[in-house]
């Protein structure tokens, strides 16, 4: 199934490749994300499926993202999710053309605010 913005599996694979590359890097997220992941190749093929899912309707992903960010309440600041916005946000416009990185930077900032309106009630 093809989406309205002609993203592709490949280009969103590119994505989620170079976004945690960058938080492996990063120095406020990577302790977050550290703490969370064990096998980074896995956690980014979920991460694959997850956006193919939800962009492209390939049905690949099969899990919940809510239950698997409430498992580290204790370590996911507020604050954070403007930075992790910022860096998907660097990281679409490098990777996507202008159309295909804005869909997934506002499904990005969807996503953002039901976790923070969830994790606040943790």
């Amino acid at each position: 199934m093809r989406s309205s913005h002609d993203l592709d599996e490949a280009a969103l694979a590119a994505l989620v490749r170079r976004f945690y590359a960058a938080v492996r890097e990063d120095d406020r997220l990577s302790p977050v994300f550290a703490a969370a992941v064990n096998d980074w190749d896995a956690h980014e093929r979920r991460l694959i499926d997850f956006w193919t899912s939800l962009m492209l309707g390939s049905g690949h992903y099969r899990g919940n993202p809510a239950q698997m960010h409430l498992r580290h309440a204790g370590r996911i600041q507020p604050e954070l999710f403007a930075h992790w916005l910022a860096l998907w946000r660097r990281c679409s416009e490098h990777i996507l053309p202008p159309a295909q990185a804005a869909a997934v930077q506002a499904r990005a900032g969807r996503i953002a605010k039901h976790l923070q309106r969830l994790l606040a009630q943790a």
